[in-house]
Parts: C-alpha cells; structure tokens; sequence
C-alpha cells in the first residue's frame, strides 16, 4: 500500500503524539504504513506512507537517486551564477552535496500557508523548483542560505514519479 499525503506546515512526519504539536496521526487513519522519509515540521508538501519495508527503503535511501522536487520560496532573487553554484553541488557543514537540478519558476499555484511567510517591504522573493538525489537534515534549507538566500517556504512537490497533483493540503490518496 502506498498512501500521497499532503503534510501541510507544523505537522511532524509521524504517527507518535509529541506534545501539543500535530502528527500524522490528526490527519490519516490508516496505522499499518510508515513514512518512506521524513519532512521537517516547518516543510510542506507530499510525503509517501507505505506499509512496504524494501520500498520504503528505496524512496528514502539515497543510494537509489530517487529525484525529491521541491518548490522552494527564498528571500532574495538568486542570479544565474547563484543558481549554477548548487548545480555544482555545495559543500556544507556535514560535507559536498550532490549537483542539483534548479531553476526560477513562476510562483505556483498553491494553498496559503497558515501562519503566512515574514514579508519584507523592500526585499523581494522568488521560487526556485530545486531537485536534489539526497536527503540530508535540512538539506535544502542550508544550501539555499548557504548561496545567501535563505528559505521563506519549502513544499516538496515530487518524489521519483510521484507528485502532489490533485492532494489538497492535509489530505492523502491510496496508490495501487
């Protein structure tokens, strides 16, 4: 069983309570599957659930080079080099990340986010589509503020050939 689920903002990426804070749980009645990976509580967007230990263990492992899309809002409005330096890969605290995929896009058409992002009068922002093989800690977060331009908003919109397409926020559907 595979379950697409839209996380949507603070809401931790497992069935357990922890304190007052949301979990999968408040949003998915189904108790048999676990996440293929997680997604930060401050990180929206599609997380696979799946009662499959083997395919769980090739979606988040990323040894398998399953491409995670993310549609990334950050302060500032990145350059072409700026953006060639993460297609290059950037060394981090915890060591070189693998060359991502990046580009600026329009800003998608997506849910508002409850509380909204901090705007700043006269500094802009823009949307990058950033597709990475990995899946570190907080990765993508520390490697756009890494380039200087740190994230206001992240949705993870792809994993592999799975996509968010057609998921409202904080609903799942079943795949076959």
């Amino acid at each position: 069983m595979i379950v697409l689920f839209n996380k949507p903002f603070r809401v931790l990426s497992q069935f357990s309570s922890s304190g007052d804070k949301h979990t999968l749980a408040d949003f998915i009645d189904i108790r048999t599957v676990y996440p293929a990976g997680r997604l930060d509580y401050d990180s929206e967007g599609l997380l696979i659930l799946t009662d499959d230990g083997g395919l769980q263990q090739r979606i988040a492992n990323p040894r398998y080079g399953k491409g995670k899309e993310y549609w990334v809002q950050v302060e500032g409005v990145p350059a072409e080099s700026d953006l060639e330096r993460l297609r290059a890969g950037v060394t981090l605290k915890d060591g070189p990340t693998r060359p991502a995929r990046v580009r600026l896009i329009e800003p998608p058409q997506v849910w508002a986010r409850v509380p909204p992002i901090r705007e700043r009068r006269h500094i802009p922002t823009a949307w990058l589509s950033l597709t990475i093989s990995e899946g570190r800690n907080r990765q993508v977060r520390r490697m756009t503020a890494h380039i200087g331009y740190p994230t206001l908003r992240l949705i993870r919109y792809r994993v592999g050939d799975w996509t968010l397409e057609g998921i409202r926020v904080g609903e799942y559907r079943l795949e076959t």
